[in-house]
C-alpha cells in the first residue's frame, strides 16, 4: 500500500511539472512589447495571413514594383507600362522616396497606385511595437505629402511579417499585400528567366512581384507585358483587384468573398 500511495506522488509530481513546462513554454511564445503588456499564446492564436492574390474569375491581375534601393529603370519602366496600356501597383521605402521626390510624383502623376514599403526597409518582425508603427506613419506621410493620395496598401520587406505585424497594419488602416508570382528578378537572371518565372505560374487574381532596379527587369516586361495581354490578362492596380464587402483569406493566403 505504501508503494502504491510512492507511485501516486510520484506521478502527480511528474504531472504538475509537465504542466509547469507546458506553462513556461507559452510564454516563452507571448509576444513582449514596450507598449503591450502579455497578450494571447501564440498557441491558441488563429495565423493571420496578408493577401496574396484573390479569387478572381475576369482573368485580371496586379503588377507590382518594390522600390528601396536605386532609381535610374524607374523612368524606363513607367514608359514601357504607359506604351503597353497598363496600369501598376508601386511599394515604395521613404528613404527612396526621400531621394526621388520627382520620381514619386511622376509615379503618381502617371496614374500608378503608390503603397507603402515601410521607411527603412527594416524586417518588420524583430521591431518593437513603436518602431512598426512610426515606420508605417512617416512612410506614408512622405508618400501622401507628395502624391496627394491616401496610402492604404502596404507590403512588409523581405515579405517577413507575423500575427503582431499584420494586426497594427489593420490597426493603421493599412492592408498587407504579399504576391503569388515572384519574378525573381532580384536575383539578377536574364531576361528570358524572367519573363518565364511569371509565364508559368500567372493566373486570375495573381498579383506579381517585380522591382523597380533589377538587372533585366527592362527587357523582360518588353516581352512579358504583351503575351500577358495576348493571352486575355488585365491589368489592374492591387486596390482594384482586391475584393470589396465580407471576405476571408484561406491558408493559401488568397482572398476570397463570403
Amino acid at each position: 500500500m505504501k508503494g502504491r500511495n510512492k507511485f501516486i506522488v510520484i506521478k502527480s509530481s511528474l504531472i504538475l511539472f509537465m504542466a509547469f513546462m507546458f506553462f513556461c513554454l507559452c510564454m516563452l511564445s507571448v509576444s513582449f512589447d514596450g507598449e503591450e503588456k502579455l497578450g494571447s499564446v501564440f498557441l491558441t492564436q488563429k495565423r493571420k495571413l496578408p493577401i496574396y492574390c484573390v479569387e478572381n474569375s475576369n482573368k485580371q491581375i496586379a503588377i507590382t514594383f518594390d522600390a528601396a534601393w536605386g532609381s535610374d529603370k524607374t523612368e524606363d519602366i513607367i514608359n514601357i507600362l504607359k506604351e503597353n496600356d497598363i496600369t501598376a501597383t508601386f511599394f515604395l521605402v521613404g528613404m527612396w522616396v526621400d531621394k526621388n521626390e520627382e520620381l514619386t510624383k511622376k509615379i503618381s502623376d502617371s496614374g500608378f497606385e503608390i503603397g507603402t514599403h515601410s521607411n527603412t526597409h527594416a524586417d518588420f518582425v524583430k521591431l518593437s511595437n513603436a518602431q512598426i508603427r512610426l515606420e508605417l506613419t512617416r512612410s506614408k506621410e512622405k508618400i501622401e505629402k507628395i502624391t496627394q493620395k491616401e496610402v492604404t496598401l502596404f507590403r512588409a520587406p523581405y515579405g517577413s511579417y507575423n500575427n503582431n505585424v499584420i494586426s497594427i497594419c489593420e490597426e493603421e488602416h493599412l492592408q498587407t499585400i504579399q504576391w503569388d508570382v515572384d519574378s525573381l528578378d532580384w536575383k539578377g537572371i536574364d531576361a528570358a528567366t524572367i519573363t518565364n518565372n511569371i509565364l508559368k505560374k500567372v493566373d486570375s487574381g495573381s498579383i506579381i512581384l517585380c522591382h523597380n532596379n533589377a538587372d533585366n527587369i527592362v527587357e523582360a516586361l518588353k516581352s512579358v507585358l504583351p503575351i500577358l495581354k495576348a493571352r486575355g490578362y488585365t491589368f489592374v492596380k492591387v486596390s482594384d483587384l482586391l475584393l470589396k464587402g465580407e471576405y476571408s483569406i484561406d491558408n493559401t493566403g488568397r482572398q476570397i468573398s463570403l
